[in-house]
């Protein structure tokens, strides 16, 4: 998200952490290798969850409310939904506090990392950034969103 043109969305904030949850729901490889082997850095399915859904509310109402200030248009709001229902779905069915393997051993889990994908990849490209580089730890996420200062 290093490439994104902060000031290009209203509700830029927003958008990168909804970007940043699509992005680590979206990568198997990410997941085995930094949620499975619990690296740290990178928070874990809960907390990528809670990133896509806590300041939007997208899990009470569409992502179509914020077109125009969080997404570009009707297709990525489309395929934010869609993500959002799949992931939800699971995390209600195994618990927002159940291991990452729980996640991963879901019969959904296939379905909703392919629906994180196709959102991921619709709004980093609508971004200007390449969809397939490695998700950033959740410090470097604050600190381009501006809610961490590096130190001088």
């Amino acid at each position: 998200m290093g490439g994104m043109p902060l000031s290009d969305m209203p509700w830029w904030r927003w958008r990168s952490n909804v970007r940043s949850a699509l992005h680590m729901l979206s990568d198997p490889v990410f997941q085995q290798h930094t949620w499975l082997a619990g690296r740290p850095g990178y928070g874990d399915v809960t907390d990528a969850v809670y990133r896509l859904v806590e300041d939007t509310w997208l899990d009470n109402w569409s992502a179509e409310k914020y077109i125009g200030t969080i997404f570009r248009d009707a297709q990525e709001a489309q395929l934010v939904d869609a993500a959002v229902l799949r992931v939800l779905r699971i995390m209600h069915q195994v618990g927002a506090d159940a291991p990452v393997t729980a996640y991963m051993e879901h019969l959904g889990w296939p379905d909703a990392v392919r629906a994180a994908r196709e959102a991921h990849v619709y709004l980093a490209t609508a971004d200007g950034e390449d969809p397939d580089t490695a998700p950033h730890s959740l410090e470097a996420l604050a600190v381009m969103a501006g809610t961490l200062q590096t130190p001088v």
